[in-house]
Protein backbone atom coordinates (compact mmCIF):
# COMPACT_ATOMS: atom_id res chain seq x y z
CA UNK A 1 0.00 0.00 0.00
CA UNK A 2 1.12 3.54 -0.61
CA UNK A 3 0.79 6.58 1.60
CA UNK A 4 -1.66 8.07 -0.92
CA UNK A 5 -4.33 5.59 0.16
CA UNK A 6 -4.50 7.32 3.54
CA UNK A 7 -4.49 10.94 2.41
CA UNK A 8 -8.27 11.43 2.57
CA UNK A 9 -9.21 14.35 4.81
CA UNK A 10 -11.56 13.54 7.69
CA UNK A 11 -14.43 15.96 8.28
CA UNK A 12 -16.40 16.24 11.50
CA UNK A 13 -20.09 15.37 11.06
CA UNK A 14 -21.27 16.77 14.39
CA UNK A 15 -20.27 18.33 17.68
CA UNK A 16 -21.15 16.90 21.10
CA UNK A 17 -22.54 19.17 23.81
CA UNK A 18 -21.98 17.82 27.34
CA UNK A 19 -21.89 19.07 30.94
CA UNK A 20 -18.14 18.47 31.09
CA UNK A 21 -16.31 21.76 30.59
CA UNK A 22 -12.83 20.44 31.34
CA UNK A 23 -11.01 17.12 31.01
CA UNK A 24 -10.61 16.71 34.78
CA UNK A 25 -13.67 14.94 36.14
CA UNK A 26 -14.88 13.34 32.91
CA UNK A 27 -15.76 9.64 33.45
CA UNK A 28 -12.93 7.46 32.19
CA UNK A 29 -15.35 5.21 30.30
CA UNK A 30 -18.81 5.71 28.76
CA UNK A 31 -21.94 4.66 30.60
CA UNK A 32 -20.57 5.27 34.11
CA UNK A 33 -22.51 8.50 34.71
CA UNK A 34 -26.09 9.15 33.54
CA UNK A 35 -25.33 12.60 32.15
CA UNK A 36 -27.48 14.01 29.35
CA UNK A 37 -26.05 15.71 26.28
CA UNK A 38 -26.66 16.37 22.60
CA UNK A 39 -24.97 15.50 19.33
CA UNK A 40 -25.55 18.42 16.97
CA UNK A 41 -25.10 17.62 13.28
CA UNK A 42 -23.20 20.27 11.35
CA UNK A 43 -22.59 21.40 7.79
CA UNK A 44 -23.80 19.14 4.99
CA UNK A 45 -24.65 16.44 7.57
CA UNK A 46 -27.25 18.62 9.30
CA UNK A 47 -30.18 16.97 7.55
CA UNK A 48 -32.93 14.69 8.83
CA UNK A 49 -32.17 12.21 6.05
CA UNK A 50 -28.79 11.42 7.61
CA UNK A 51 -30.47 10.04 10.75
CA UNK A 52 -33.56 8.50 9.16
CA UNK A 53 -34.34 5.27 11.04
CA UNK A 54 -31.81 5.88 13.80
CA UNK A 55 -34.47 5.83 16.55
CA UNK A 56 -34.89 2.08 16.14
CA UNK A 57 -31.58 1.71 18.02
CA UNK A 58 -31.24 2.23 21.77
CA UNK A 59 -27.50 2.95 21.66
CA UNK A 60 -24.98 4.46 19.26
CA UNK A 61 -21.26 4.36 18.65
CA UNK A 62 -19.66 7.81 18.49
CA UNK A 63 -16.29 8.04 16.77
CA UNK A 64 -14.70 11.29 17.91
CA UNK A 65 -11.52 13.33 18.05
CA UNK A 66 -9.52 14.04 21.22
CA UNK A 67 -9.21 17.60 19.97
CA UNK A 68 -7.75 19.06 23.17
CA UNK A 69 -4.83 16.59 23.13
CA UNK A 70 -3.70 16.77 19.50
CA UNK A 71 -1.02 19.41 20.03
CA UNK A 72 0.70 17.25 22.67
CA UNK A 73 1.21 14.33 20.31
CA UNK A 74 1.40 10.70 21.42
CA UNK A 75 3.79 8.20 23.05
CA UNK A 76 4.40 4.51 22.50
CA UNK A 77 3.66 3.74 26.17
CA UNK A 78 1.32 5.27 28.75
CA UNK A 79 0.62 4.91 32.49
CA UNK A 80 -3.01 3.75 32.94
CA UNK A 81 -4.80 5.11 36.05
CA UNK A 82 -6.12 1.57 36.64
CA UNK A 83 -2.57 0.49 37.45
CA UNK A 84 -1.97 3.39 39.82
CA UNK A 85 0.01 5.36 37.27
CA UNK A 86 3.12 3.31 38.09
CA UNK A 87 3.17 0.72 35.28
CA UNK A 88 3.58 1.34 31.57
CA UNK A 89 1.56 -0.31 28.82
CA UNK A 90 1.60 0.15 25.06
CA UNK A 91 -0.73 2.85 23.77
CA UNK A 92 -2.61 0.25 21.72
CA UNK A 93 -3.15 -1.86 24.86
CA UNK A 94 -5.04 1.00 26.55
CA UNK A 95 -7.74 3.59 25.93
CA UNK A 96 -5.33 6.46 26.52
CA UNK A 97 -6.46 9.79 25.09
CA UNK A 98 -3.04 10.62 23.58
CA UNK A 99 -3.23 8.48 20.45
CA UNK A 100 -1.43 8.49 17.07
CA UNK A 101 -4.47 9.82 15.18
CA UNK A 102 -6.29 11.34 18.13
CA UNK A 103 -9.42 9.22 17.62
CA UNK A 104 -11.68 7.62 20.22
CA UNK A 105 -15.00 5.79 20.29
CA UNK A 106 -17.76 5.57 22.87
CA UNK A 107 -21.13 3.90 23.24
CA UNK A 108 -23.95 6.25 24.28
CA UNK A 109 -27.66 5.82 24.89
CA UNK A 110 -29.96 7.46 22.34
CA UNK A 111 -33.10 9.10 23.74
CA UNK A 112 -34.58 10.99 20.81
CA UNK A 113 -33.99 12.91 17.62
CA UNK A 114 -34.71 16.62 17.89
CA UNK A 115 -35.27 18.95 14.96
CA UNK A 116 -35.55 22.59 15.98
CA UNK A 117 -34.70 25.88 14.26
CA UNK A 118 -33.14 24.04 11.34
CA UNK A 119 -30.85 21.98 13.59
CA UNK A 120 -30.80 18.18 13.84
CA UNK A 121 -29.73 16.96 17.28
CA UNK A 122 -29.56 13.58 18.97
CA UNK A 123 -30.29 13.60 22.70
CA UNK A 124 -27.94 11.13 24.35
CA UNK A 125 -26.67 10.08 27.77
CA UNK A 126 -23.74 8.22 29.28
CA UNK A 127 -21.08 10.00 27.20
CA UNK A 128 -17.52 10.50 28.42
CA UNK A 129 -16.70 13.48 26.20
CA UNK A 130 -15.65 17.02 26.97
CA UNK A 131 -18.03 19.73 25.74
CA UNK A 132 -17.72 20.61 22.05
CA UNK A 133 -15.95 17.37 21.10
CA UNK A 134 -15.91 16.91 17.28
CA UNK A 135 -17.79 13.78 16.19
CA UNK A 136 -16.22 12.02 13.20
CA UNK A 137 -18.86 9.33 12.68
CA UNK A 138 -22.08 7.92 14.19
CA UNK A 139 -22.99 4.23 13.95
CA UNK A 140 -25.72 2.03 15.47
CA UNK A 141 -24.76 -0.24 18.35
CA UNK A 142 -25.70 -3.82 17.39
CA UNK A 143 -26.13 -6.04 20.50
CA UNK A 144 -25.64 -9.46 18.90
CA UNK A 145 -22.25 -8.53 17.47
CA UNK A 146 -21.01 -5.64 19.63
CA UNK A 147 -21.71 -7.24 23.03
CA UNK A 148 -19.45 -10.23 23.70
CA UNK A 149 -20.31 -11.79 27.05
CA UNK A 150 -17.18 -13.95 27.15
CA UNK A 151 -14.80 -11.06 26.43
CA UNK A 152 -11.77 -10.54 28.70
CA UNK A 153 -11.22 -6.99 29.92
CA UNK A 154 -7.64 -7.30 31.14
CA UNK A 155 -6.84 -4.70 33.77
CA UNK A 156 -10.33 -3.20 33.32
CA UNK A 157 -12.43 -6.35 33.69
CA UNK A 158 -14.42 -4.95 36.62
CA UNK A 159 -16.26 -1.65 37.02
CA UNK A 160 -14.49 0.95 39.20
CA UNK A 161 -15.11 0.98 42.93
CA UNK A 162 -17.14 4.07 43.80
CA UNK A 163 -16.53 6.35 46.76
CA UNK A 164 -19.32 7.75 48.95
CA UNK A 165 -20.15 11.40 48.26
CA UNK A 166 -21.48 13.79 50.90
CA UNK A 167 -22.82 17.33 50.44
CA UNK A 168 -22.69 20.20 52.89
CA UNK A 169 -25.91 22.07 53.65
CA UNK A 170 -24.52 25.03 51.70
CA UNK A 171 -23.86 22.87 48.62
CA UNK A 172 -27.34 21.33 48.77
CA UNK A 173 -28.91 24.78 49.01
CA UNK A 174 -26.86 25.97 46.03
CA UNK A 175 -27.91 22.92 44.00
CA UNK A 176 -31.58 23.50 44.83
CA UNK A 177 -31.34 27.15 43.78
CA UNK A 178 -29.55 26.19 40.56
CA UNK A 179 -32.19 23.63 39.60
CA UNK A 180 -34.97 26.14 40.27
CA UNK A 181 -33.39 28.55 37.80
CA UNK A 182 -32.46 25.76 35.33
CA UNK A 183 -35.32 23.22 35.38
CA UNK A 184 -33.91 21.52 32.27
CA UNK A 185 -30.97 20.45 34.45
CA UNK A 186 -32.95 18.70 37.16
CA UNK A 187 -30.88 15.95 38.72
CA UNK A 188 -27.80 18.13 39.08
CA UNK A 189 -27.04 16.60 42.47
CA UNK A 190 -27.09 13.09 40.98
CA UNK A 191 -24.79 14.22 38.16
CA UNK A 192 -22.28 15.66 40.63
CA UNK A 193 -22.42 12.52 42.76
CA UNK A 194 -21.94 10.26 39.74
CA UNK A 195 -18.89 12.19 38.55
CA UNK A 196 -17.17 12.51 41.92
CA UNK A 197 -17.93 8.99 43.17
CA UNK A 198 -15.35 7.75 40.64
CA UNK A 199 -12.70 9.93 42.33
CA UNK A 200 -11.17 11.77 39.36
CA UNK A 201 -7.94 12.56 41.22
CA UNK A 202 -4.61 11.37 39.76
CA UNK A 203 -3.78 7.83 40.87
CA UNK A 204 -0.74 8.88 42.94
CA UNK A 205 -2.97 11.13 45.08
CA UNK A 206 -5.22 8.28 46.19
CA UNK A 207 -2.66 6.29 48.16
CA UNK A 208 -1.96 8.94 50.82
CA UNK A 209 -3.53 11.70 52.86
CA UNK A 210 -4.69 14.45 50.53
CA UNK A 211 -5.78 17.77 52.06
CA UNK A 212 -6.07 19.51 48.70
CA UNK A 213 -9.29 21.26 47.67
CA UNK A 214 -10.34 20.20 44.16
CA UNK A 215 -12.58 21.77 41.53
CA UNK A 216 -14.63 20.18 38.73
CA UNK A 217 -16.55 22.24 36.14
CA UNK A 218 -20.03 21.00 35.18
CA UNK A 219 -22.23 23.14 32.94
CA UNK A 220 -21.61 26.70 34.15
CA UNK A 221 -20.77 25.80 37.76
CA UNK A 222 -17.54 25.04 39.62
CA UNK A 223 -17.89 22.18 42.09
CA UNK A 224 -15.47 22.36 45.03
CA UNK A 225 -14.68 19.22 47.01
CA UNK A 226 -12.11 17.39 49.07
CA UNK A 227 -11.48 13.86 50.30
CA UNK A 228 -11.45 12.85 53.96
CA UNK A 229 -11.34 9.26 55.27
CA UNK A 230 -12.05 7.92 51.78
CA UNK A 231 -15.26 9.99 51.48
CA UNK A 232 -15.70 12.83 49.01
CA UNK A 233 -17.20 15.98 50.52
CA UNK A 234 -18.78 18.57 48.24
CA UNK A 235 -18.43 21.92 50.01
CA UNK A 236 -19.50 24.63 47.58
CA UNK A 237 -21.00 25.17 44.13
CA UNK A 238 -20.44 28.55 42.49
CA UNK A 239 -20.76 30.11 39.01
CA UNK A 240 -17.78 29.30 36.82
CA UNK A 241 -15.19 32.03 36.67
CA UNK A 242 -14.50 33.02 33.07
CA UNK A 243 -10.84 33.87 32.54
Amino acid sequence: MTQDLFSTQIEAVAVCHTPYKQKFGIPRQPGLVDARGFVELIGQFNHLDTVRGIEQYSHLWLVFCFHENLAQGWKTTVRPPRLGGNEKLGVFATRATFRPNGLGQSVVKLHQVIYKNGKVMLEISGMDLVDNTPIIDIKPYIPFSDAINSAQGGMAQDAPILKPVSFTELALAQISQYEQHHPQRAGFEQLIEGVLAQDPRPAYKKAKADPKRYQVALYDRDIFWHVDNDTIFVTEIVPTTVV
